[in-house]
């Protein structure tokens, strides 16, 4: 059996009144409890008051996930929140491991490695959490497939920090009070459960223009579709200008085709290479077909309420709740920036503890299948895990 509890403050300054928001909240009926574990976020802020690395000295179970730029659970949503989700069991076990640096080595390899060194390497875990900084030179998809490598096929759910400063220098994964712009930490859960994964993100309604073959890439550099540089491609859909700026076509997403069977994939460009190639928010695979999307505020609802219509039935049998939404959906929504948030705590009601946050790139199952997963590095994407 699994207890959660979301537990959360506002107190940005005063060390103390923080500590009593949170311990106050901590309502643990039969003390605590043998496996117990922290999904914490909070914005950067509290890590520079040093509130944040003060309520990890009084908790008396580890925590773990990363700062977001905006945040929402049943009482609150906004952007200045310290929010931990409570996880407790007598029957599921956590295992939490960091990798080295990912700067400066080859990040697969310190993905692997650090899988390696789980307390349990006989087991396989029912599901894999995972928590990175947002470092932009490293490419989510590698994250992804090191990990579906050397776990068989674990069902991964994750999130890629993102904080709301211009150069993204406070993307912080945290864990245990400490803070970390180079380092990933998994949570390895062991035990008896049966993960379920909501996934929305652009309409096919929403395709502009043509698709098109990847005829030439480099990871997450796109080259050439359709046997023509890539800038032809953009030249006849009329975005040539907008290419021309960093980040200037965060909501017009790809959707990406793997041609496998498997469910399309959003992906974003993000800039221009000196080549005038397409350096984009994950690797986009020789092979596959692209289309372009035009994000837009009622989309981003419509697919967000389409999901919450798939997941509340579940509810019944779950526990927890976590959800992922990329900060480009969240900037979609302009002044409404909290639309999609406040709907998911409408039609949640309270039914069930969770947590949501904004994202720099989402990790979640497309697909699974006999405890094997189909799992993906997504962009523009909205995902939730209950179980």
């Amino acid at each position: 059996m699994i207890n959660t509890l979301t537990i959360y403050t506002t107190e940005l300054d005063d060390e103390n009144k923080a500590i009593q928001d949170i311990t106050s909240q901590l309502k643990f009926e039969h003390g605590i409890p043998q496996n117990v574990i922290g999904i914490i976020t909070c914005h950067y802020e509290f890590i520079l008051s040093g509130v944040y690395q003060a309520i990890c000295k009084v908790l008396p179970f580890d925590t773990v996930g990363t700062i977001s730029s905006a945040q929402s659970f049943h009482s609150q949503t906004d952007l200045l929140l310290l929010t931990i989700l409570i996880i407790s069991s007598d029957d599921v076990e956590f295992d939490i491991i960091k990798t080295e640096s990912l700067i400066d080595s080859s990040p697969d390899i310190m993905v692997k490695n650090a899988y390696q060194t789980s307390k349990r390497e006989s087991s396989k875990p029912a599901l894999i959490l995972t928590f990175s900084p947002f470092i932009p030179q490293n490419c989510g998809d590698v994250y992804v497939n090191a990990l579906d490598e050397v776990s068989g096929g674990v069902p991964l759910f994750g999130t890629l920090a993102i904080d709301d400063t211009l150069d993204f220098s406070n993307c912080f994964m945290i864990h245990n009070g400490e803070y970390y712009k180079d380092r990933m930490a998994m949570v390895l859960i062991y035990g008896n459960i049966q993960p379920k994964f909501y996934v929305a993100n652009m309409s096919e309604s929403k395709i502009i223009g043509k698709s098109a073959l990847i005829t030439k890439s480099a990871g997450p550099v796109l080259m050439e579709v359709n046997n023509h540089h890539v800038m032809d491609y953009f030249i006849d859909l009329g975005l040539a200008k907008a290419s021309e700026q960093q980040y200037a076509m965060v909501t017009i997403p790809f959707l990406l085709d793997y041609n496998d069977g498997t469910p399309k994939v959003s992906k974003i460009f993000v800039m221009l290479t000196e080549n005038k190639h397409a350096l984009c928010a994950g690797i986009m695979p020789e092979g596959s077909t692209i289309y372009m999307t035009k994000a837009d505020e009622q989309d981003i609802i419509n697919t967000t309420s389409l999901a919450l219509d798939k997941m509340l039935p579940d509810f019944e049998k779950a526990s927890v709740l976590l959800i992922y939404t990329c900060i480009a959906r969240y900037l979609t929504l302009g002044a409404l920036q909290f639309k999609e948030m406040e709907l998911v705590k409408n039609r949640i009601n309270n039914q069930l503890p969770y947590i949501m946050i904004n994202s720099g790139g989402e990790i979640c199952p497309t697909q699974v299948s006999d405890g094997k997963a189909i799992n993906r590095f997504h962009n523009n994407t909205f995902v939730a895990c209950l179980f």
